[in-house]
């Protein structure tokens, strides 16, 4: 399936950014007129998966994150957020409400975050190559929505 509209965006992996990530993304998908909720579930999950990268990604170092973001006819978002960092080593251990690899301040929630607001996610990573995180949910149509 072709997108209707795709957009891609690439920074530095400083926290400072986090917010300009999920603002950028939020107002690309504001196009399809999304509820309240259906935003901010957007925006935690993306504020999560750049999070992750700027915190384990590019530990003690910056690097670049990038994000794409597609949408399609049917209403579906999909945003890809990737980096070219460490990696990780156990994807299915990484993807377990409370493990973390960055110590005591963590709380090893991020990729439960993820799953709880949207749709599907999914994580492919490669040792000393980067992490790709694919974050899917679908907006409902006002049309629809309205009945």
């Amino acid at each position: 399936m072709k997108p209707v509209n795709e957009m891609k965006i690439e920074f530095v992996s400083r926290s400072s950014n986090e917010s300009f990530a999920r603002a950028t993304v939020a107002a690309f998908v504001s196009q399809l007129d999304p509820t309240i909720s259906e935003l901010a579930d957007i925006k935690t999950a993306v504020s999560e998966a750049v999070t992750n990268c700027i915190v384990h990604a590019y530990k003690n170092s910056i690097g670049t994150i990038y994000i794409s973001v597609q949408i399609f006819d049917t209403g579906r978002i999909t945003i890809k957020i990737r980096d070219k960092g460490v990696g990780i080593p156990n994807i299915k251990k990484a993807m377990e409400p409370l493990f973390t690899t960055g110590g005591d301040e963590r709380a090893g929630l991020g990729f439960a975050v993820m799953q709880s607001f949207m749709d599907k996610i999914k994580v492919t990573s490669k040792i000393d190559k980067g992490t790709t995180v694919t974050l899917e949910k679908d907006i409902i149509p006002r049309v629809l929505r309205n009945g």
